[in-house]
């Protein structure tokens, strides 16, 4: 069933062997924030005994210019490079620095918003014939293990990475976690098989799928990756090249500094919209080029609503002025009316109380409701990403009886999680991806993950860190329904249009 219904859509480090240490991890080698290294990377270099059948570079460009726009389905997404021109052939982001044939713009596309969409992965696999670098086994398969000798075998192997552009995350339970793992539903037989898995409840590989997140943007990141795990954009790009692209060595210095400059110098954010038309007319500020002015205002907790920021300022909702001037215009036409929603879609969002219950990271037993915006969470100004490190638990990666609404966790595994010691002891979790807990060890952080960068959302379907929503209305409906905030069929429109214009 799953190889027909992708048919559908398409029509539409060193050696194995050898032991590496992690080169963040050498001046931590005990630190649990760090310990993860080691057995994510050693079981990505271990599973070159499954080899891929394909080979082939990625495509890119010979020039990137300072200013690059491409088509989305609602309008244009642009990237603007504060570094100027790149030359990609000389750049390592475009280099494979791997065994399997991938680069960073392998996972992180410009007309995707620097990451992937499903209808893209789709677009390269009828293109390519599941060729191309994207579609390897090591992450880009269910499991490793899968058949890949045919192209209906391809079709089922890279299921998730199709139709929810989700890649394969293999992380190790941390040394003495307070909880124990059990898979309840293993649909792929990478969880539950020891030569890529679990070895015990305590011990082995656990295997969650995750959206590659973008890699633009970066200067308002206050944590890196989903969990948080990485402690430097630096130790991301040695990770990265070790274990998605199998390298045999790290990335060198000088490699690695390319990197980081390349990606840290990309703004990016929807500058174009069908409706719209230019988000930078008539007084508004979309675009990518008022970002470079938002990132020389920006410090970690700008806008904190947990109260640690460092310079005593208020918290405020209103975390989006972008379209404040279009709240009322002049004129009659269909432009103006495209205009004024996504203003209403902005107030919607700056305005909407919300009553926030049961999210880990906000409430606890003595503030079991908080009173909230949308803000509250997506707080950094015209950004909408956590100006602190803030790994909450709102509900994405629940499963079983408390399934989350309006969003598609099909196909994705099913853990439990018995907490064994510390203070949630007895406590029982039924998960998809047991999120910051993978790192930490802690039952406090099961399901916690951070909230992405909001800029460049019409590029990037689907969405959430599992891609369990297909479209940014399915976002507003989950949202709608687990907050109950009763939203009108207007509101929700109004909602998505300016999600759209971001």
């Amino acid at each position: 069933m799953r190889v027909a219904a992708v048919r559908v859509m398409i029509g539409a480090a060193l050696c194995v062997g050898m032991v590496w240490t992690p080169v963040a991890t050498v001046s931590a080698q005990n630190s649990p924030e760090t310990a993860w290294q080691k057995g994510a990377i050693g079981h990505a270099q271990a599973m070159r005994k499954f080899p891929d059948v394909d080979k082939g570079n990625q495509a890119a460009p010979d020039i990137l210019p300072q200013f690059q726009a491409n088509s989305d389905p609602s309008g244009m997404i642009a990237t603007e490079q504060s570094n100027g021109v790149t030359v990609t052939k000389t750049n390592p982001f475009f280099q494979s620095l791997g065994s399997n044939d991938r680069s960073c713009v392998t996972c992180h596309q410009p007309q995707n918003g620097w990451t992937v969409s499903a209808a893209g992965i789709q677009a390269r696999f009828a293109a390519s014939n599941g060729a191309d670098p994207i579609f390897r086994l090591v992450d880009g398969a269910t499991c490793p293990s899968d058949d890949v000798s045919s192209l209906a075998a391809k079709l089922d192997a890279y299921h998730l990475l199709l139709t929810k552009g989700l890649l394969r995350i293999g992380l190790p339970i941390p040394t003495g976690a307070e909880f124990t793992v059990t898979v309840l539903n293993d649909p792929y037989g990478c969880n539950t098989n020891p030569a890529t898995g679990l070895t015990s409840s305590s011990s082995g590989i656990v295997s969650v799928y995750r959206r590659p997140l973008p890699s633009t943007n970066l200067g308002f990141l206050s944590a890196i990756m989903w969990d948080g795990r990485e402690p430097s954009l630096t130790s991301q790009a040695i990770d990265a090249t070790l274990g998605h692209a199998q390298a045999d060595a790290p990335p060198s210095i000088a490699q690695q500094k390319q990197i980081v400059a390349f990606e840290s110098g990309l703004e990016t954010a929807q500058s174009y919209d069908n409706a719209a038309h230019d988000l930078n007319a008539a007084g508004a500020s979309g675009g990518p080029a008022a970002l470079l002015d938002q990132l020389a205002t920006f410090f970690i907790g700008i806008n904190d609503p947990f109260g640690l920021n460092p310079t005593g300022a208020l918290f405020t909702p209103n975390i989006f002025t972008l379209y404040d001037a279009w709240a009322s215009l002049p004129g009659s036409d269909s432009v103006t009316a495209a205009r004024e929603q996504i203003a209403r879609g902005e107030a919607i969002f700056n305005t909407t109380p919300i009553t926030i219950i049961g999210v880990a990271g906000i409430n606890d037993a003595a503030t079991p409701s908080v009173s909230g915006f949308c803000g509250t969470c997506h707080d950094t100004p015209n950004v909408g990403n956590h100006s602190v490190k803030a790994p909450l638990d709102i509900g994405i990666a629940d499963a079983g009886a408390k399934a989350p609404p309006a969003l598609d966790i099909t196909g994705l595994p099913v853990f439990s999680l018995l907490c064994v010691s510390g203070p949630l002891a007895g406590t029982n979790f039924t998960v998809t991806d047991p999120g910051r807990a993978l790192i930490s060890g802690k039952c406090a952080d099961i399901g916690k993950l951070k909230g992405p960068d909001l800029r460049g959302l019409a590029s990037r379907a689907p969405y959430f860190h599992n891609g369990s929503a297909a479209t940014l209305m399915d976002v507003v409906n989950f949202y709608d329904q687990r907050f109950s905030l009763n939203f009108t069929a207007q509101q929700k429109a109004d909602l998505v249009a300016f999600l759209n214009a971001l």
